[in-house]
């Protein structure tokens, strides 16, 4: 039934279960899985030069290595499972649009991700990507919670 999965993570316990439930989907469908995770972009928020903690080049070095790490998940999941993988990385300030972007340039037929299920003020706030991701998005998703 599916063929390619996209699973985008945040490195989160939720995210790690999505990973699992994407590979074991994978597993029985014979499919692709496709890890994906959006890093931040680098942004100077500082009262003078002498506050700031990082140089963009330091920043992208250590989101990159997060990514890395968050996708190395996926990896050995995939590789236990025998089922093919890919990862990708991207940089972005809307998450859920590159999720989107993503699946479709990748002709992926689910996405599966983790929701951290909050309600109310904090979605708000906070916002939820798969919440976005939900409403925006024509290829099929599955929320892990």
């Amino acid at each position: 039934m599916f063929k390619h999965i996209l699973v985008p993570t945040d490195g989160s316990v939720l995210s790690e279960a999505a990973i699992q439930m994407a590979v074991a989907l994978a597993a029985v469908h014979e499919a692709k899985v496709t890890g994906f995770h959006v890093m931040p972009e680098f942004h100077i928020l500082a009262y003078g030069v002498e506050t700031l903690i990082d140089t963009e080049e330091q920043f992208t070095r250590r989101a990159r290595q997060h990514a890395d790490a968050y996708l190395a998940v996926l990896g050995q999941a995939a590789t236990e499972a025998d089922v093919e993988f890919d990862t990708v990385v991207v940089t972005d300030t809307r998450p859920y649009e590159a999720i989107i972007g993503a699946a479709t340039k990748r002709n992926c037929d689910l996405i599966v991700m983790a929701s951290h299920g909050r309600r109310g003020f904090a979605n708000v706030i906070l916002g939820s990507q798969a919440t976005r991701v939900l409403t925006h998005s024509t290829v099929p998703l599955l929320i892990c919670r």
